[in-house]
């Protein structure tokens, strides 16, 4: 079996581009779904949490305070790197139980901060989505109803899009210009 990673930075359409590959019937392992389930769910992860940020970093039900994390993260580079550390190891277990119930010849794992959280020296290759940052900024309003400042310091503490690029074995772009179903058949048959 092959793990291939899929990453961009934000509003670059890496959800978009995983659900062509649901369709196209492989399987997606979506890291930002299941880090916000698992922080939601997985006592032991929750109590590694409180214990780095406090007991009000959780609702009384134990549902994680999404906006105060996101306030506390994107300010602070150190907590970002913090946060990683404790829920990443979750992950990466849980992918690997994920991929032993496959029976495809080729997952996907949908990461936005694939190389950041280390996840690709796990991987066989990675495909780097990207789309001009205008078009990020706009989607994201769209999609989120972020401000631009917001957007741009997200976008800040994420490894430069080019970069990203120069770090994948392959790049698909997503400027509402060029077929990405082409360019997706193009990389499953070099995979293949």
């Amino acid at each position: 079996m092959k793990k291939i990673g899929i990453t961009g930075g934000i509003g670059v359409g890496k959800t978009y581009v995983s659900d062509i590959l649901r369709k196209l019937d492989y399987p997606v392992y979506n890291s930002d779904e299941v880090s916000k389930k698992i922080m939601n769910t997985n006592l032991e992860l929750i109590q590694l949490i409180k214990n780095e940020f406090g007991e009000d970093i959780y609702a009384s039900d134990n549902k994680l305070n999404s906006s105060r994390l996101s306030s506390l993260v994107f300010s602070d580079r150190l907590i970002l790197a913090k946060i990683n550390s404790i829920v990443h190891p979750f992950i990466f277990d849980d992918f690997k139980l994920w991929c032993l119930k496959q029976s495809s010849s080729i997952v996907f794992k949908e990461a936005a901060i694939l190389f950041e959280s280390g996840a690709n020296n796990d991987l066989d290759a990675v495909i780097c989505i990207s789309a001009d940052d205008n078009l990020r900024i706009e989607r994201i309003k769209k999609r989120d109803g972020r401000t631009e400042e917001d957007i741009r310091l997200i976008i800040s503490s994420q490894i430069d899009q080019v970069r990203k690029e120069e770090m994948s074995d392959y790049k698909i772009i997503n400027n509402g210009k060029t077929s990405l179903l082409m360019q997706i058949n193009e990389i499953i048959e070099d995979l293949e």
